[in-house]
Order: structure tokens, then sequence, then C-alpha cells
């Protein structure tokens, strides 16, 4: 079976919706073990109770990613758990509308918190149990913001500029220990955070600006999470064995046409 996963263990941090709950069900339905991490315990339940229902193999873990200790008690307790961590994915993270002008400082340390600190806290734990094995695969979720400048997004620019960075730096720093690291880089993608901000800013508009928003991107729509998904189930399996410190953009030709 192509982009087996079986007998691999999982971790997919911000799993309970969107790009995050997509890659822990596609891992799933290939065969790993994954287990769930997300701040939210009912989206996070709700998530393992449908991949169970399927005939797949789920845990969940409630945990803050801007906590490193409560981080590196969780990888503790999976890890004495399954006896191994195979595939990382760091996708917990949120976004910022503001330019340098109108975001604040506690704006810019909210972000900093969640989508750089979170993702060094789950790194640095991770590698920590990959070592120690076969190596691993660690996918981090970055953006188009960190290839190209976005309008209106200072602060989340700068976070998924760190990632990118992060991604290279473990790649270098890991080869001697077989754990390979890529970052993933979205335009705009569908998830429900799209249409909560489309709820709270445009109510009875929703669909209007929605269609406005996706044929800004090049190919006339926005991508699914499951595209995004179908990227990191690559990256992840041994058939990506020799990818490692790179950098992938799934944007619909976003940063092809700037």
């Amino acid at each position: 079976m192509p982009f087996d996963l079986r007998g691999k263990v999982a971790a997919v941090t911000g799993a309970g919706s969107g790009i995050g709950q997509s890659i822990a069900e596609l891992f799933a339905s290939q065969g790993a073990h994954v287990h769930v991490l997300d701040i939210e315990r009912a989206a996070g339940e709700r998530v393992v109770s449908g991949i169970v229902a399927a005939g797949g193999g789920a845990t969940f873990w409630r945990c803050d990613v801007t906590s490193g200790v409560e981080v590196r008690s969780t990888f503790d307790d999976l890890f004495a758990e399954s006896g191994r961590l195979d595939i990382l994915v760091n996708n917990a993270g949120v976004s910022h509308i503001g330019t340098i002008e109108t975001t604040t400082e506690e704006d810019l340390d909210r972000i900093y918190a969640i989508n750089v600190k979170g993702v060094y806290h789950c790194l640095q734990a991770g590698v920590e149990k990959m070592k120690g094995g076969a190596g691993g695969a660690i996918v981090n979720m970055a953006s188009v913001a960190s290839l190209a400048g976005l309008q209106d997004r200072f602060a989340y620019s700068m976070s998924k500029g760190a990632v990118l960075s992060m991604t290279l730096s473990v790649a270098s720093d890991c080869l001697p220990y077989r754990i390979r690291c890529n970052c993933i880089c979205p335009a705009r993608i569908h998830t429900p955070f799209v249409d909560g901000f489309l709820a709270r800013h445009y109510p009875g508009r929703e669909q209007e600006v929605f269609e406005a928003l996706s044929r800004k991107q090049p190919i006339g729509r926005m991508g699914t999470p499951a595209e995004v998904a179908a990227l990191a189930l690559y990256l992840c399996s041994d058939e990506a064995a020799f990818v490692t410190g790179s950098a992938y953009p799934i944007d619909g030709g976003a940063t092809s046409m700037i």
C-alpha cells in the first residue's frame, strides 16, 4: 500500500479541527496510531471517536502547546503508552490580522507564544523521543506568509517565518539521527476558522465574501484541509525518505504569481 503508516505512531497538534483533524484522520486510515493533541477537549475527543469508529487507532491528549512543562509531560505520557514516536506534525496555531502599526504588543506576544514557542516546545520534546528510536519524520505547518509579503499579516508572517527557519535548523541538526524535518506552506484553506471569521466580521454577507476571497486565489478557489493532509502524508511516509529541509507551498499558484 503506498504511503503505508502501519506500525507507526504519530502525534498531531491542533488536531481537533481543520487541517489537523484531516491529517489525523488520514494518518489513521493509513494505519498509524494517532495521538490527537488539542487544547479543546470536546473537539479532540470527537476526532478520536470518529477515528476509532472508522476502525483506526487514536488517543486524545489535552495539551496547551504554549506550556513547555505541559508539552513535555504530554509527550512523556504518550511515549510511555506507545513506546515510540515516528511522526510529529506541528499544526497548532492561530492567525492574526494587522499591520506593524495596528499590531499591539499583546497581539504579538500571543502569536509568538502559540505559533513559535508552541512549535519549539513540541520540536524539543519530539526530537528527544525520536532520537532514541529509528528516526522519524516531522512536518511543521508554516504558510505562504513565510515565503512572500502579505498585507495585514505582520505578526502572523513573523511567526510563520520563524517556523520555516526552525524547520531548516532542525533538518540540519537531526541528520545524524535519521530525523527528517520539512514544512508545508498553505495559502488560504477553507477551515472552520474561515467560516468563523466571516460570521464575525461579515454577518449576512458570508457567502458573498467567501466567494470574493476564493477568487483572489489564482486557481480560483480555496484549498481544502484534505489536500494539505495528503501532502503531509507524503512527507511523513517512507516514500519521502530522501526529503528533508524543504518548504512545500500548497497555494493554488499564489507564490508563483505574486
